[in-house]
């Protein structure tokens, strides 16, 4: 356990920061679901609702450090081609 004040401000800071990050990763993970089950129905009509949504989020999670920014290109992109496969 942190002794210092300056160590005891750090721990409460890194417990806020891991919280706002973990919140971050759930909703992001919970899009990309939301995304694949709706592409997995065949839905096309909402799939392209919930990918611009998912494109959203993704735009989000890079601002916020989340995600690498190459990470979410792949993320789109290969989302984007299974969306626009659909029939």
């Amino acid at each position: 356990m942190a002794n210092h004040l300056s160590a005891l401000k750090r721990a409460r800071q890194t417990e806020r920061r891991t919280a706002r990050n973990r919140a971050n990763t759930s909703a992001l993970r919970t899009q990309l679901r939301t995304l694949r089950e709706t592409i997995a129905r065949g839905d096309k009509a909402a799939a392209e609702q919930i990918y611009r949504k998912t494109v959203s989020t993704l735009d989000k999670a890079i601002q916020k450090g989340t995600l690498h920014e190459n990470t979410a290109a792949r993320y789109k992109s290969r989302l984007g081609k299974h969306v626009a496969a659909m029939k």
